[in-house]
């Protein structure tokens, strides 16, 4: 085992849980439990990860079924309320909100999330239990007592530097003095790097002795899977590299007596066809644009039709009931589609909520859904070349990638952050229009178990047969003592109508 040295951030606070070992179960502090979602571990990519194998040789290793869509903001809130979709109403990364008639993908308020969260029936049972988050989504108003999430600073003359936001806000001077500022240009974008996933390690390592449930999001991963696909050497190099990174955290929980549990929201397959919904749509004059400066924008108010997608699922939303069939029938026969769910085939894997699409597209095991609606690139906006989650009416894994086509691509990726660095605005326009360097996709639910998502838990007397993703909410309880068999336990008690705290609310 590793020596605490006097630079290590756990040597402070090791007496913290020393304590909550010998108070679990008595009305004093919990047992303290770290969750990390490393996002896209698979049993393939733990072939090239020893040291989290041997948090499962040491307790067990389970594979986990996700929900559909198994993508980051419905698996998450799947795993922290024990929930289906169809019950936390995060039906994607981002939805088409249908009151403000807009779609708005990477929203942040944890009010979004309908139903309670872990960390409410945690403190029941322990009233003054301490919670952290390091980057899990939906951060924004989380009822616990550290928070830590990526937020840019968006200037009024439309420049945008890297930042996070941090409760309490005294946390964020902490961080940056200790690791310096959160780099966001390496958490996504073409020059995503395990830069990010180290930085997010270290804030983790600094928060985890002084909380009982600490939640930490490590994404490195999923950039060279969906740039390379699951097989490449790139992937299994960060698969190495991501393992070396967290074994000093790991080494602490160890230290500390944490208990580790390490889930993945998903796994990522193998992808050579992307699929155009929403180009077909507008093709048989379903989808509508307006025109601003020669630039073509979505138009949901005045389209009978649309599709917001997302990986391999879309959700698609349709004016009149009248065009449902219709709008069937097109997707059904659309190249790369392998179903459509109505409401009752929405209903059958738990996502039939108000914020779902009328119809559900899934995508072929090969295949995966772009966002594209226009039908000549020179009438793209120009935030289709930029990375810019918040802009486009769906995700878009080009932003992973230089644009091949512009050898100067890369020079001018480099002459704007000159230009951020004096002070200047600046457009990263390097995004590839053309979707054919994307090779790894997720979304739909993944037929080969060693491209599956898995859970790792460090306490062998947790072990169970068959898991969930909504079974992480219970198995977080459990780690902490907290015994979710009972009839008045904390986790039944969860399972209660919504309270007041997770209503949901329009952003």
């Amino acid at each position: 085992m590793t020596q605490t040295t006097a630079n290590d951030p756990t040597t402070k606070h090791t007496a913290v849980h020393t304590t909550a070992q010998t108070g679990a179960g008595d009305g004093g502090s919990p047992r303290p439990v770290l969750l990390v979602d490393v996002v896209g571990l698979t049993p393939r990519a733990l072939a090239d990860m020893p040291r989290l194998r041997a948090v499962a040789s040491a307790g067990w290793q389970s594979a986990l079924t996700p929900v559909l869509p198994a993508v980051t903001c419905s698996v998450q809130s799947s795993m922290l309320t024990g929930r289906m979709p169809a019950q936390h109403g995060a039906v994607g990364n981002g939805w088409f909100f249908r009151e403000l008639g807009e779609v708005f993908l990477w929203r942040q308020h944890n009010r979004l999330v309908e139903g309670e969260k872990v960390w409410h029936a945690l403190r029941r049972a322990h009233p003054t239990a301490k919670v952290a988050n390091v980057c899990w989504w939906y951060a924004m108003g989380m009822e616990v007592d550290s928070i830590v999430t990526p937020r840019p600073i968006y200037f009024a003359d439309g420049k945008k530097a890297p930042d996070c936001y941090t409760r309490p806000p005294a946390l964020r001077d902490r961080l940056v003095d200790a690791l310096g500022e959160f780099p966001l240009f390496q958490y996504w974008g073409p020059t995503a790097s395990i830069a990010s996933s180290r930085w997010i390690i270290e804030a983790t390592r600094l928060l985890m002795p002084e909380h009982d449930l600490t939640l930490a999001y490590v994404p490195h991963l999923d950039y060279d899977l969906q740039r390379f696909g699951p097989d490449s050497p790139q992937a299994r190099a960060a698969a190495r590299e991501l393992d070396g990174a967290l074994a000093p955290l790991l080494d602490d929980a160890q230290r500390l007596g944490v208990t580790v549990v390490v889930v993945s929201e998903y796994g990522i397959t193998e992808v050579d066809q992307p699929v155009d919904v929403n180009r077909m749509l507008r093709r048989q004059g379903l989808l509508e644009v307006y025109t601003q400066a020669g630039m073509e924008y979505l138009d949901p108010w005045a389209s009978r039709a649309f599709a917001v997608a997302d990986h391999q699922v879309a959700h698609v939303y349709v004016r009149d009931e009248g065009d449902l069939e219709h709008v069937r029938t097109l997707l059904e026969s659309t190249p790369g589609v392998a179903e459509v769910l109505d409401r009752e085939g929405q209903a059958a894997v738990g996502l039939d909520h108000a914020n779902a699409g009328d119809l559900v597209v899934v995508a072929d095991e090969r295949a995966w859904i772009t966002y594209y609606y226009w039908l000549d690139d020179a009438r793209a906006p120009d935030f289709a070349r930029g990375v810019e989650i918040h802009r486009k009416p769906g995700y878009d894994p080009a932003e992973l990638f230089f644009d091949p086509e512009d050898r100067l691509a890369k020079p001018k990726a480099a002459m704007s952050l000159v230009r951020k660095k004096v002070g200047l605005r600046y457009a990263m326009s390097v995004v590839p229009l053309d979707p054919a360097p994307v090779r790894g996709s997720h979304g739909r639910m993944p037929s080969d178990a060693q491209d599956g998502p898995v859970v790792l838990c460090s306490d062998p007397a947790l072990v169970r047969d068959g898991f969930a993703a909504t079974d992480v909410h219970d198995l977080l309880l459990e780690a902490a003592g907290i015994d979710t068999r009972s009839g008045g336990s904390a986790a039944s008690v969860s399972r209660s109508e919504p309270s007041e705290v997770g209503e949901p609310a329009s952003v």
